[in-house]
């Protein structure tokens, strides 16, 4: 066993039992099915660091930085996307969807949405196209099992068996409570690496100051294949055309209002403290969003070699640092797959038991059961939801894809397709629109988002989600204007007399 196995055992088993130990904690102050939801209510610093590393993921450094090692320059686009299209996407709805939530207490975004629009169709809707976020976990089992293969010699499949338990475990128990405690400390763990790795590159390059050491960068990358220094790399997934990174500009955007991401805003104590919690997330991200650099450093560094891109920055890692430092990268690694997994799991099993069974199944007698066993079973579907969901995800990636990266745009995009409309449309619309509006944008945002990705029409994940995303905006637009909510006119009358 070499020392870069060995040390990253001893920090994966003791970054392991924090976590456990935290989970036990969520587990203690998990009481109803909204502590396991959005956490009762906590501070801006918290919900803002749990947010930057939920929104992040594994991805950041292991599919992201895959796609630099492949594409180049062309891929710093995705700097831009995350810090700027994020922000501005949080920004625009985070304040008035928290205001509204006061008088709705919602849990979830499909519970927003229906009781927005007073849809029981939109909320098992909403739910049900949630179940797009299982591709999501799954890009974050990849990640835990590509590392247990590189750093620990474990086979992949081993590998992902040993991720999805232990991510279900903590989750079964604590929720919320576990998922934002954990996210806290994980992503100061990502934002340290992002630095480390960024600032490692300006010193190994070097070459009499900063602007002469990236312009040998470019140099180097230009000499191997010239369209990895291109502006709109012709051989990228994503950033091929001014079109394809506005896409991916907007899809980012969309992605602020994810179930998992809205359930933070839900969960803040006082509204007031939404610029702190907004404020924490850009200043973390954006350390850690850095580590994109760690795919050209390590095209840099290799050349094109023969390596698994979604590994491009552990290999740059290993070439560069000593094997201390290369385990803390993999721990690093594994706290951001679990970091965002976690919350997705939240996100699902929430959609489960709050969505679907108290605020349908249970607000409309269709299952007869009083107030306190009702919240009984919420709490024990919840935790039932968890292992099923860990499941269907692990079975998703059972053979490793190429980019673990597409696999969760996949899921992000449907999700914006299918609900930015209805979400858009309650915040800034100036009349009420009719649930049958709502409805519609859902499905016909949905709709576009399937033929246009699955049916081969648009080959990127971000630009076909964009692209369905607009049309699920335009199309609720229109909707309303034709279909008017009867409170609505009936209140609209009453002034009028």
């Amino acid at each position: 066993m070499n020392s870069v196995t060995v040390y990253t055992w001893v920090g994966f088993l003791l970054f392991l039992g924090i976590m456990l130990a935290l989970g036990l904690l969520g587990t203690k102050q998990t009481k109803s099915v909204r502590d396991f939801a959005i956490g009762g209510g906590l501070g801006p610093v918290v919900l803002g660091l749990s947010f930057a590393a939920t929104y992040l993921s594994a991805a950041t450094f292991l599919g992201y930085p895959g796609w630099s090692y492949d594409w180049g320059l062309t891929n710093l686009w995705l700097v831009i996307a995350m810090i700027g299209g994020g922000a501005i996407g949080v920004l625009m709805v985070a304040k008035r969807i928290r205001a509204l939530n006061k008088t709705q207490q919602s849990l979830s975004l499909p519970d927003w949405l229906g009781d927005y629009y007073n849809s029981d169709i939109l909320r098992v809707g909403t739910g049900l196209i949630l179940l797009f976020n299982i591709f999501y976990i799954a890009a974050q089992f990849v990640a835990g099992a590509r590392i247990f293969e590189y750093l620990l010699g474990l086979d992949y499949t081993v590998g992902l068996i040993l991720i999805t338990a232990v991510v279900v475990l903590y989750v079964f128990g604590g929720g919320a409570l576990a998922d934002i405690y954990t996210d806290a400390i994980q992503v100061i763990l990502m934002a340290i690496a992002g630095i480390i790795v960024f600032i490692s590159g300006i010193v190994i390059f070097w070459n009499d100051g900063i602007t002469a050491t990236f312009s040998g960068i470019v140099d180097n990358l230009a000499a191997q294949d010239g369209n990895l220094v291109k502006v709109f790399n012709p051989d990228s997934a994503h950033f091929y055309s001014i079109g394809a990174v506005i896409g991916a500009i907007t899809i980012q955007w969309a992605f602020a209002s994810a179930p998992h991401l809205f359930n933070k805003v839900l969960g803040l104590k006082n509204e007031k403290d939404l610029g702190k919690m907004i404020l924490t997330y850009v200043i973390t991200a954006s350390l850690c969003v850095v580590v994109l650099f760690g795919g050209l450093y390590s095209r840099v560094a290799l050349g094109p070699a023969d390596i698994v891109a979604d590994l491009a920055l552990m290999e740059y890692v290993t070439w560069a640092f000593p094997a201390i430092i290369v385990a803390f990268f993999g721990v690093v690694i594994l706290a951001a797959a679990m970091s965002t997994t976690d919350g997705l799991f939240v996100s699902i099993s929430t959609v489960f038991a709050n969505d679907i069974f108290l605020k349908f199944l249970v607000k409309r007698g269709i299952v007869q059961v009083d107030d306190e066993r009702a919240e009984k079973i919420a709490l024990r579907i919840s935790r039932i939801a968890v292992p099923v969901v860990g499941l269907l995800a692990f079975l998703i990636v059972l053979k490793p894809p190429m980019y673990m990266g597409d696999v969760m745009w996949i899921g992000i995009s449907g999700i914006a397709a299918g609900t930015l409309g209805p979400i858009l449309y309650a915040v800034y619309g100036k009349r009420k629109a009719s649930p049958r509006a709502a409805e519609g944008s859902m499905i016909i945002g949905l709709l576009a988002y399937l033929i246009l990705y699955f049916g081969g029409i648009i080959p990127s994940t971000m630009t076909a989600g964009a692209v369905a995303t607009g049309i699920g905006i335009v199309s609720m637009i229109l909707l309303a204007f034709i279909m008017k909510d009867k409170q609505q006119v009936a209140e609209d009358l009453a002034k009028a007399e």
